[in-house]
C-alpha cells in the first residue's frame, strides 16, 4: 500500500475538514469511537501542584478526587468547610493535617500563603470575597462557576487577575469535554460550511430541578443567582465557544410556572410526612425519591454506618427543606427559560432550558451552509450535503470517579489535569477556560435576566 492510499484510509472528510482515523475506533461503517489525544503542552511534574480546597461538596469532591487519583499531579494540602462530617471525610481522604482544616474560608487566610493554588467551590453567593484574597495573597485559582453573583464582582474579579498576574481557571467544563471539543474543531475546519443557527436545549430533568432548584440550595435566585446562571452558563459559554464569534444581542422569556401554590393539589400538606392525601402518586413526592429509592442522597451527608440511613433520611424529611412540598416553597427560579441570540456574522442561537423533561444530557443542532450536525453528548453526527454522507463519531472520556455520568462528558477532570499543568509551568495557555476567556457567556446570562424581567432585548457589551 502506498503512502497516498495509506493516508486515504486512515482519513474521512466532512466538506473542507479531513479527520484522522487512525487514533480511532472504528466501530461500524461511518461510526468511530474517540478520545483527545495528550495535549503536546503537558509536562511530567517534578512535584504535583499543592491545593486547598474552600467547599467540601460535591463539586469539592469532584476535583479532590481527581487528585487522589493522580497524586502525581495534584496534592490537596487544606480544606475548608463548615460541616463537620464533611470536613472529616476530605481531610481524612487527602490526609490534610489538622493544621490545615479550617470551619471557614476566611481562616485559610490568616495563614501566610501555604499552597500552589485554592480550589473554590463554596456555594455561589461565596465566589467573590475568597476569590479577592486569594488573588491579592498569590494564590493561583480553580473556580467553580458561576464567577460571582453579579457582574461587578464578575469584573471585579477579571480585573484584579490581570493586575497580579495569576491564573484563574473557571470551571466552564464542558469546553473541555471531548463532544465538544471536536464539534468546535471540526466547525472551524469548515465541516459544515458556515454556521447560520444553532439550537441548543438543556433539558435539567423534572427530578433534578424540584432537588436543585425548588427544594435545593439554588431554590432562591437572590440568595444565590439567577438560575440562568446556576445552572446554564455551561450552555450559553458552550454555544460561544464552539461558534467563535462574539455575542451581539441577547432575548429571554421564562418563568416559574409550576411549581407554586396555586397549582398544590387537593389533600397535600406542607411536608411529604405530614400525611398528604397524593403523596404516593406524586412525582415530586420527597420519601419516594429520598427514602424509597434512595436518590440523590449526598446532601443528606449520612453516617457511614448504613444502618442508621433509613433514620437519618426520614429525620432530614421532617427537617429541612428536602421534605417540604414543591409547590410550597419560597422558590423563584424559572422553570423553563428560552434565550435567543445574535451573533457577529448574522449567526443565531436559540438556548431552551427545561424542567419538565424525563430525561438529562444537552442536546445540540448545529445549521451550516454545507451540512448539519446533531448531537445528545453521547455522539455526533453530522451529515454534508455535498456528498449526501454521514459519520457519526462517539467520544470517550474518563468521568468522574464517583460522580458516573456527571453530565459532562468527561469535562471536569480533563479540566483539573490542564489546570495543574497551567499552575505548575505557570502558563495560562494550556487553559481554554481562563477568567478574560470565560466571562463573556457570564454577561451573556446577566444580559438574559434583564431583558427576561424587563422584556426587552439587550445589546451585549465586554
Amino acid at each position: 500500500m502506498n503512502r497516498r492510499t495509506l493516508i486515504k484510509n486512515l482519513s474521512l472528510s466532512l466538506g473542507a475538514a479531513v479527520i484522522r482515523t487512525d487514533s480511532m475506533a472504528r466501530v461500524e461503517d461511518n461510526v468511530f469511537a474517540y478520545g483527545l489525544p495528550v495535549n503536546p503542552l503537558h509536562k511530567p511534574l517534578d512535584k504535583p501542584v499543592t491545593a486547598i480546597t474552600l467547599g467540601a461538596g460535591n463539586r469539592g469532591n469532584v476535583y479532590g478526587n481527581f487528585a487522589a487519583k493522580h497524586p502525581d499531579l495534584l496534592k490537596i494540602v487544606g480544606v475548608a468547610e463548615p460541616i463537620p462530617l464533611r470536613n472529616e471525610r476530605y481531610a481524612t481522604k487527602h490526609q490534610v493535617p489538622a493544621a490545615n482544616r479550617f470551619d471557614t474560608w476566611e481562616r485559610v487566610f490568616e495563614r501566610p500563603k501555604f499552597a500552589d493554588a485554592i480550589i473554590i467551590t463554596t456555594p455561589d453567593a461565596l465566589h467573590y470575597a475568597p476569590c479577592m484574597k486569594a488573588l491579592a495573597m498569590g494564590y493561583d485559582i480553580l473556580l467553580e462557576k458561576p464567577i460571582a453573583p453579579t457582574e461587578k464582582e464578575c469584573r471585579d474579579i477579571l480585573a484584579l487577575a490581570k493586575k497580579t498576574g495569576r491564573i484563574v481557571a473557571v470551571c466552564h467544563v464542558l469546553r473541555y469535554a471531548p463532544y465538544f471539543v471536536k464539534m468546535k474543531e471540526l466547525i472551524a475546519q469548515g465541516a459544515i460550511g458556515d454556521v447560520i443557527s444553532v439550537q441548543h436545549l438543556e433539558p435539567i430533568e423534572h427530578l433534578h430541578m424540584a432537588h436543585s432548584y425548588v427544594r435545593g440550595n439554588w431554590h432562591n435566585s437572590k440568595a444565590t443567582t439567577p438560575i440562568i446562571l446556576a445552572k446554564s452558563c455551561h450552555d450559553l459559554d458552550i454555544i460561544k465557544w464552539v461558534i467563535n464569534k462574539p455575542a451581539k444581542q441577547i432575548s429571554a422569556m421564562g418563568d416559574l410556572k409550576w411549581f407554586r401554590k396555586e397549582n398544590a393539589p387537593a389533600g397535600s400538606t406542607a411536608r411529604c410526612t405530614d400525611g398528604c392525601a397524593i403523596e404516593r402518586t406524586c412525582p415530586y413526592s420527597a420519601i419516594r425519591s429520598y427514602y424509597d429509592k434512595r436518590q440523590r442522597l449526598s446532601v443528606f451527608d449520612l453516617p457511614d454506618d448504613k444502618t442508621k440511613h433509613a433514620e437519618v433520611i426520614m429525620e432530614k424529611l421532617k427537617t429541612t427543606n428536602y421534605g417540604r412540598c414543591v409547590y410550597r416553597m419560597e422558590n423563584d427560579q424559572p422553570d423553563h427559560y428560552i434565550t435567543n441570540i445574535r451573533f457577529a456574522d448574522n449567526i443565531t442561537a436559540s438556548f431552551s432550558m427545561e424542567a419538565f423533561t424525563s430525561y438529562a444530557g444537552r442536546r445540540t443542532r448545529i445549521m451550516g451552509s454545507m451540512g448539519d450536525m446533531v448531537g445528545d453528548m453521547k455522539e455526533l453526527v453530522i451529515t454534508d450535503f455535498r456528498t449526501d454522507k454521514q459519520v457519526k463519531l462517539v467520544p470517550q472520556a474518563e468521568d468522574v470517579e464517583g460522580y458516573k455520568n456527571s453530565g459532562h462528558g468527561g469535562g471536569d477532570w480533563l479540566l483539573a489535569r490542564d489546570f495543574a499543568q497551567a499552575v505548575a509551568q505557570q502558563n495560562p495557555k494550556l487553559l481554554t477556560s481562563t477568567i478574560d476567556e470565560s466571562i463573556e457567556s457570564h454577561i451573556m446570562g446577566f444580559m438574559a435576566e434583564e431583558s427576561r424581567k424587563k422584556d426587552k432585548v439587550m445589546s451585549i457589551t465586554i
